[in-house]
């Protein structure tokens, strides 16, 4: 879209974007306690996806670059069903963790982000995005270490999700028209 308005929104969410993926790793450093569980992909413990299967962390909808086939609503949509993915996990792990303060500011940080991308929804005059129906993580996290292992996998696929996100904004400026 060449609207100057969905423009300024698209950089605002970019700001965002880029606070978010900055808050990211000090989160995970107040969050997380084990030594094993950091956001360095070498260091990545191999045994994480029976933890991640068996915790029910779901992943976020994979976005793609905008075409005829992946849309600026289905890209808008996809945004918005993942942020309240991030809302949900994270709602769930701040009553958990020891020092939930970082958590929570990136749940502040993602909820603004939301609200951005609802404003470009309403802009494209697109029908109402999805609205995701909840985790239920909260009632899997028997003790202390599934809350690490949570938090962990949770901020770093927020990670790479906020990655895809920032791509996506940076498509969309660039976007030529007809492909919303």
């Amino acid at each position: 879209m060449e609207d100057p308005a969905f423009q300024r929104t698209v950089e605002r969410s970019r700001s965002l974007v880029n606070k978010i993926l900055k808050d990211i790793p000090e989160a995970h450093k107040f969050s997380v306690n084990s030594e094993s569980l950091t956001l360095h992909p070498s260091h990545e413990p191999k045994n994480l996806q029976y933890m991640e299967a068996s915790l029910g962390i779901p992943r976020p909808p994979i976005l793609k670059g905008l075409s005829t086939e992946f849309t600026l609503e289905i890209c808008l949509n996809r945004i918005s069903e993942g942020l309240q993915i991030y809302q949900d996990l994270l709602g769930a792990l701040c009553s958990r963790v020891s020092t939930p303060e970082k958590l929570k500011e990136l749940q502040a940080d993602i909820r603004d982000l939301l609200t951005q991308i609802t404003k470009m929804h309403e802009m494209g005059q697109f029908e109402t995005s999805v609205k995701y129906g909840g985790s239920g993580l909260a009632s899997r996290l028997s003790g202390d270490f599934e809350v690490q292992v949570a938090t962990h996998l949770s901020l770093a696929h927020l990670r790479d999700f906020a990655q895809d996100i920032f791509r996506s904004l940076r498509n969309m400026s660039q976007a030529k028209p007809g492909l919303s």
